[in-house]
């Protein structure tokens, strides 16, 4: 018997981090979250409320928490290194106070320097964090991103050096984006696209995907550009959403959306991946 994957969403947290978070899933039909808890364009690491956190711990909902924007451990800036390091051990805290299962982290960018530099300080900075995950704790979702500039992480291919450079570590999972890896390349909306991209991570990364963000794309295969569309809006289209639900790597696997607009657009997003999952 297949195992169903929850479909839910990114959720605002305006009013609270569970008080709104749990308001705003129930708007859109959702059945599993993602959050962010701290700025997601900056640095601060905001504290949170205990009785908030403790309520979303304590509701049960598949919670899982992305980190800023910014955290960038291949960069060759050593602020940059220094705060990443900071925000990722504080988010993984936060993440052990509301009980979720993941924290997604983007894999980053060599920017100005030698790619061989920027994998080097991958393990130096990255790996330590990972011990420190407690038993319990979330893992750390890695998640390639869609292949502009210096990317570190972007095709399913590339998760193998990465993974590498952390030992595979047991708490390093995976968060694959379906705009991602259609912009680094994968053509999901061919015959067969789906399939070979997730036999592919299987592969490589066997039982280390942990969450899907499900997201049209604005822009065609392979243009290296990082464009959500709602589900069935964009160069993705809808059957490689359903043929994606069939494939036995996803199975039991999470799916979130990250798509544009507000409540209204986001439900009919969710009712569309429900559909194709349930028909």
């Amino acid at each position: 018997m297949t195992v169903t994957s929850l479909i839910g969403g990114h959720v605002s947290v305006t009013g609270g981090l569970a008080t709104g978070g749990l308001k705003y899933m129930a708007e859109i039909g959702a059945e599993m979250i993602q959050v962010f808890v701290t700025n997601p364009r900056g640095w601060a690491l905001t504290e949170g409320k205990p009785d908030e956190d403790a309520k979303l711990a304590e509701s049960g909902v598949p919670t899982f928490i992305h980190l800023p924007y910014l955290v960038n451990f291949g960069s060759p800036n050593p602020d940059t290194l220094a705060n990443s390091a900071a925000v990722v051990r504080h988010t993984l805290r936060r993440g052990v106070q509301t009980a979720a299962r993941g924290v997604v982290v983007h894999t980053g960018s060599a920017v100005t320097q030698p790619r061989e530099n920027a994998m080097r300080q991958l393990r130096e900075h990255l790996l330590p964090l990972l011990d420190e995950i407690p038993d319990g704790g979330p893992d750390l979702l890695l998640e390639p991103m869609a292949g502009q500039g210096a990317m570190l992480c972007a095709t399913v291919q590339d998760l193998e050096p990465y993974l590498a450079q952390l030992d595979w570590h047991p708490r390093a999972g995976v968060c694959l984006d379906t705009c991602h890896a259609f912009a680094a390349g994968h053509d999901l909306a061919a015959e067969g696209g789906v399939k070979e991209t997730f036999d592919a991570l299987h592969a490589i990364a066997p039982g280390r995907l942990k969450l899907i963000h499900a997201n049209d794309s604005k822009d065609v295969c392979g243009s290296k550009k990082d464009r959500h569309e709602n589900i069935g809006a964009g160069h993705i289209g809808v059957q490689p959403f359903a043929d994606l639900m069939r494939h036995p790597a996803v199975a039991g696997v999470p799916i979130c959306i990250e798509t544009p607009g507000k409540a209204p657009k986001h439900a009919e997003d969710i009712a569309l991946l429900k559909k194709l999952r349930d028909g």
